[in-house]
């Protein structure tokens, strides 16, 4: 039976990677694909083998390995369904044009030779898109076109100079430009053909719960109700008279360059040091901090993490502009005990199938995380309370996405209604808000997998941590051992049904 299940995993992983062969986890043994082949007829094959292989799964007794994979063949088949690539035009998960920039592709004769078959076959999704009345936002689509001018202003960033790719990129912003597109006050899914439906969908692909949208929306609202009472109990002063001091205070900002680096260093290393009590499973190597490189910095996060090089990346560009008290609960999210732990444990892992150990499943991916910022605060790893503050910040921006994004895609808000909520409950600059406005148009759902992930967590621990015989290093080990899987299989693994 083991046998039969990871051999239906090793098929779903084929399947996977070649839906989207630029997978940050996966690499290029994983598929013979270069690129995503976004064709309607392409995907819609892959959505029927990812099926018919989950209906052979189905067959067998349950199990994690099964749990991932149902929910992994689900997910991809959602993904194919909601049809996003029709009318994303500028989002760094789905667009076309966001996966060829994201870095893999730079330099790679194979991908770049593949690039305008590529191009060709998403501008006919986009138009064919838009002639089932599935449009693009008209300013994503015009951000998109000036991405490509600039591009082909400045075409190293490929580095290539191949005249048919760069054709291929004229040709490709023409039909962009030539889009119809929804105005502002129509950004969300609620707006197109299905649009109720698909984004009911892509919340239980993104959250792995049976949550409905209105749920989630006033799961957001408890949140930063909670949230406000915390800022005022730690900061002394009313929420919105702190979060305006963040963004307003030159104070609030990074002293100097190096700061942007010390900072997390010494977080990292506070954490790393008390890590062996509350943890047995450990990465084989540190976690090392360094300045996001250059020629990605301007268009990159304040902060992220590689698990191919297994770095943290602290982004300098612009650092007089940033915020330094989220410096600490970025590093304990991105790096230790964060993601590089969860990453690092889950590769290492023995006697399962590589899709356990590669599954994008983000509520537990960012759950986890999210669970490190608060866990950290648990072990008194901040410094001191304006690090906590930072650390509500973050978690106010999370607790926001659960009410803005519902209400984009299932309450038809406006463009400026999320923007407004924004500016009034969270601590984001306005480059910020604006970005992450456009964000959660074009990648509806995802916003959503942070905090109810989180909060799952939250209710598994708290569930085991009724039995008198708790103990949080063992309760650790087994979530990082058992590797990225829904939620509802996490806590069959902790209550020990699976």
């Amino acid at each position: 039976m083991v046998l039969v299940i990871n051999e239906l995993a090793d098929e779903l992983l084929a399947v996977v990677a070649e839906e989207d062969p630029l997978n940050d986890f996966l690499d290029r043994t994983d598929t013979g694909a270069v690129l995503p082949d976004p064709a309607e007829e392409a995907q819609f094959a892959l959505a029927r083998r990812a099926q018919a292989i989950a209906e052979r799964a189905r067959a067998l007794e349950p199990g994690v390995t099964r749990g991932v994979l149902l929910q992994q063949a689900d997910a991809l088949v959602t993904r194919v369904e909601s049809r996003l690539v029709e009318h994303t035009m500028w989002d760094f998960v789905v667009s076309p044009i966001a996966k060829v920039f994201a870095g893999s592709v730079a330099g790679d004769p194979d991908r770049l030779a593949a690039l305008p078959r590529y191009l060709a076959a998403s501008a006919r999704r986009h138009v064919d898109g838009a002639a089932s009345g599935r449009l693009p936002v008209g300013r994503r689509a015009k951000a998109a076109v000036g991405r490509i001018d600039a591009f082909l202003a400045e075409p190293s960033e490929l580095r290539t100079d191949d005249p048919a790719v760069l054709r291929a990129f004229a040709d490709y912003r023409d039909v962009l430009a030539g889009l119809p597109g929804r105005p502002d006050e129509r950004s969300g899914l609620c707006w197109l053909p299905d649009g109720d439906a698909i984004y009911a969908r892509l919340a239980r692909m993104h959250t792995t719960t049976a949550h409905t949208p209105r749920q989630l929306h006033q799961t957001g609202l408890d949140a930063m109700a909670r949230l406000d009472r915390e800022f005022e109990e730690i900061g002394k002063a009313p929420a919105a008279r702190i979060r305006e001091r963040i963004r307003a205070d030159p104070s609030m900002r990074y002293r100097s360059e190096d700061e942007v680096l010390a900072i997390p260093r010494a977080a990292i290393a506070r954490a790393w040091e008390i890590a062996p009590k509350y943890f047995s499973l450990l990465p084989d190597a540190p976690c090392a901090v360094e300045p996001t490189p250059a020629e990605r910095a301007p268009g990159q996060s304040v902060a992220a993490y590689s698990p191919a090089r297994a770095v943290y990346y602290a982004n300098t560009y612009r650092w007089q502009e940033r915020d330094r008290c989220i410096a600490e609960a970025n590093a304990f999210h991105e790096g230790v005990p964060g993601h590089h732990f969860q990453i690092s444990v889950a590769k290492g892992l023995t006697g399962v199938p590589r899709l356990r150990k590669v599954a994008w499943i983000n509520a537990y991916l960012e759950g986890w995380s999210l669970y490190c910022e608060r866990l950290a605060d648990e072990l008194g790893l901040y410094s001191g309370d304006e690090a906590r503050i930072g650390m509500l910040v973050l978690e106010s921006v999370r607790a926001a996405r659960l009410v803005v994004d519902t209400g984009l895609h299932a309450f038809g808000w406006p463009r400026q209604r999320v923007v407004d909520y924004l500016r009034e409950h969270t601590a984001m600059n306005e480059v910020e808000v604006q970005q992450e406005t456009d964000r959660y148009i074009e990648l509806p759902g995802q916003g959503l997998s942070y905090l109810c992930g989180r909060l799952e967590f939250d209710r598994i621990r708290a569930a085991a941590a009724a039995d008198p015989a708790f103990e949080l290093r063992a309760f650790h080990d087994l979530v990082l051992g058992t590797g990225p899987v829904p939620m509802d299989v996490l806590a069959d693994v902790v209550t020990g049904e699976l």
